[in-house]
């Protein structure tokens, strides 16, 4: 593994008034990111030094959670899954402080990395984390997947989980590229012990 960032995040003193005003929009107190600001997090400070693309990406994301049709459990979920697969430490780590912080029982996220056959899960929530799978290893949701998600949400739900999930593995693939390093405190993927 790289031993650091093999791009370092854009500090303060050089960011332009619209890197500004995307990294510093306040979040609000709930914001379930653990942060008040974008710039407290590596992933956009790294990324802020393309702005054109972090500004497009940032907006892409907005529309997958604001007034999105997936629940949020169901969104995070497949991040989850996703950021497990893709063996993200960074992604994973976030995505366990904004799932508990949003009110998902630590356990149920816990049990994300033991997969979609692993006992516990209500029919949805083995479905999603199966999707998430299938997408990984085929870019598809077979079809006995999709007609049982089908039963379970409408249709601007099963549009977005392909698009969640794609989109997650794109910061997945951007942590990891770039060897984005973790707020410090974050914790990274769990070990068997710890499942």
């Amino acid at each position: 593994m790289t031993p650091g960032p093999r791009i370092v995040p854009l500090p303060a003193h050089e960011w332009s008034s619209g890197v500004r005003a995307l990294l510093t929009a306040d979040l609000g107190d709930g914001s379930p990111l653990g942060a008040r600001q974008l710039a407290e997090l590596n992933l956009c400070t790294t990324l802020a030094r393309h702005e054109r693309t972090f500004s497009s990406l940032m907006r892409l994301g907005r529309g997958l959670v604001m007034g999105a049709a997936l629940t949020f459990d169901d969104r995070e979920l497949l991040i989850l899954r996703t950021a497990w697969n893709c063996q993200s430490d960074y992604e994973w780590g976030e995505h366990v402080q904004i799932s508990v912080a949003g009110g998902m029982d630590r356990a149920i996220v816990m049990r994300v990395p033991a997969g979609p056959d692993a006992p516990g899960w209500d029919q949805r929530q083995g479905l999603l984390i199966r999707a998430a799978d299938e997408l990984h290893v085929s870019a598809r949701i077979e079809d006995a997947t999709w007609g049982a998600l089908a039963q379970t949400m409408d249709e601007q739900a099963l549009i977005e989980v392909p698009l969640v999930v794609g989109y997650y593995h794109l910061i997945a693939f951007a942590l990891g590229a770039l060897a984005i390093q973790p707020q410090e405190g974050l914790h990274g993927l769990p070990t068997r012990s710890e499942r």
